[in-house]
């Protein structure tokens, strides 16, 4: 199986589990997340990780999301993955928004890892922009 991992600072990791459930069709167990919390330290941490993917058996693929490259949670995480031998089979990324990880669920199964790549990084580019609004006082009707 292939799993989505999700870690980030604070509750993001979780509540953006929390969307993909609603888009992606339910409690799905691909699909796993943690968050280091305020005050909570890299041990704790660690170990809560390790927990989440508990699940994760010797022939499983890992797609790990995460906020922020170089963040905390992202090379603690990738540090429980080192030492319980799954690097080999993990992919990291950073910056993980809601259209990265949705692609990442909805894709995993269906493409090969470069072409998933390329999918994800470029619908979370791409759904970052400037939302161009326009007033009654520009003449439009529409916003």
């Amino acid at each position: 199986m292939k799993y989505v991992v999700l870690v980030s600072h604070g509750t993001f990791a979780q509540g953006l589990h929390s969307v993909l459930k609603m888009l992606a069709g339910g409690d799905r167990a691909d699909v796993l997340s943690t968050g280091m919390e305020d005050g909570m330290g890299a041990d704790v941490f660690a170990e809560r990780f390790k927990e989440t993917i508990s699940p994760i058996g010797d022939e499983d693929e890992i797609i790990l999301l995460a906020d922020i490259i170089g963040g905390s949670p992202l090379t603690n995480a990738l540090d429980v993955a080192a030492k319980a031998g799954m690097l080999d089979r993990t992919r990291a990324y950073g910056g993980m928004n809601l259209p990265m990880a949705l692609t990442a669920v909805l894709m995993k199964d269906t493409v090969d890892k470069d072409t998933l790549e390329m999918s994800m990084l470029t619908e979370s580019k791409n759904a970052m922009a400037r939302m161009e609004l326009h007033t009654e006082e520009d003449g439009e009707d529409d916003i």
